[in-house]
């Protein structure tokens, strides 16, 4: 054996020894392409799916039970009873898709509604000027918020729990707990009651509120889906880490968002001057849980990063149908809060179904 062979042969034996060798640690690991798995995929990609389905589903069980359920006017009805609840929805998904959560977002609609009806009524501002103080209102009361989260770092839920006392203590000072009537309102300011009119089709009743609200979503849907703020949004959302090594402003974007939530709180305060006829400071009382059981059952995740607008309108309509659905049957209230109470406990395991499909 010459000296120039050795080189080879020692090579050839190394070669030798690893045709013994597992070869299954260098291979590349495969993608799991079984069914639950794409499946999960899918339902992740697009969370609007399930509440859909949830529904036309509903819509179609409750068309069955109750067969005038299907009829324009109770149709009609479902959706003039949403509007408010849906708008309101919209500006606490903004808030979720941060991982916050937003409690003040009731008081912030009502006190906002109360000093515009003032504003127009008691003291005579045109109704213009009333209604563009009491958005600026309502975006300042969110920026409140926003600062409180950011700057001295609190933990959203404790902010909003508290700023929900102090806009609820504001209002009844403001209002001295007295309702400004529907009367006195369109005498003065009947412009104030503007999103109560509606358009009919047939025996199908639309108001201004609804198309307010189909309007508003269309809107909201277009920012987060096609602008740089709300892809920021989105990853705040996810991965507020990530986000900021990215060179992501996060104070300045989490501020926008609780500015921009407390805008469209008071928006739904002027809609709900028109849906009701009058203001109280002591209506819509429920609207915060509401809000929130609409945006999870709507399919938006109480972790942040990973939820639609369109998908919390659904959540609206579905708790809508489910109430009206189940109040033509006959079921007491205590049942229908038995079903909200569960539909949410099932958003949230199947929330929670889909975040393990990533990981």
């Amino acid at each position: 054996m010459s000296m120039e062979q050795e080189p080879k042969q020692a090579g050839s034996e190394f070669e030798v020894g690893l045709d013994a060798a597992d070869k299954s640690v260098a291979s590349f690991a495969r993608d799991d392409r079984s069914i639950d798995h794409i499946l999960r995929g899918i339902l992740r990609r697009n969370p609007t799916i399930i509440p859909a389905m949830v529904l036309v589903f509903s819509v179609i069980c409750f068309g069955i039970i109750a067969p005038n359920f299907m009829s324009p006017g109770v149709l009609s009805l479902v959706l003039k009873q949403v509007t408010v609840t849906g708008v309101v929805a919209i500006a606490q998904t903004l808030i979720i898709l941060t991982a916050g959560i937003d409690l003040s977002v009731g008081a912030i609609m009502v006190l906002s509604s109360m000093i515009m009806g003032r504003l127009a009524v008691d003291f005579g501002i045109p109704p213009f000027f009333a209604v563009t103080i009491s958005l600026f209102v309502g975006a300042l009361m969110g920026w409140v918020n926003g600062v409180l989260v950011t700057i001295v770092k609190l933990p959203p839920f404790i902010v909003t729990l508290g700023t929900l006392s102090v806009f609820t203590a504001l209002l009844l000072w403001y209002s001295g707990s007295q309702s400004i009537r529907g009367a006195d309102i369109r005498e003065m300011a009947p412009s104030l009651l503007f999103f109560g009119h509606s358009l009919r089709f047939g025996g199908f009743v639309l108001t201004y509120g609804g198309l307010a609200l189909i309007g508003l979503a269309i809107l909201i849907w277009y920012l987060l889906n096609h602008t740089a703020w709300g892809r920021h949004v989105h990853a705040i959302g996810d991965d507020p880490d990530a986000a900021m090594l990215s060179g992501i402003k996060i104070n300045r974007t989490l501020i926008s968002v609780y500015a921009l939530a407390g805008l469209i709180c008071g928006f739904a305060g002027w809609v709900a001057a028109g849906r009701v006829g009058s203001i109280s400071p002591i209506g819509f009382t429920d609207i915060n849980l509401a809000s929130i059981t609409a945006v999870v059952i709507g399919g938006t995740s109480l972790f942040g990063g990973r939820g639609s607008i369109l998908g919390s309108v659904l959540g609206a309509m579905i708790v809508g149908v489910f109430n009206t659905g189940l109040s033509l049957a006959g079921v007491d209230d205590y049942w229908q809060m038995f079903a909200a109470g569960n539909l949410v406990l099932i958003a949230v395991a199947l929330d929670q179904w889909l975040r393990r499909a990533t990981k």
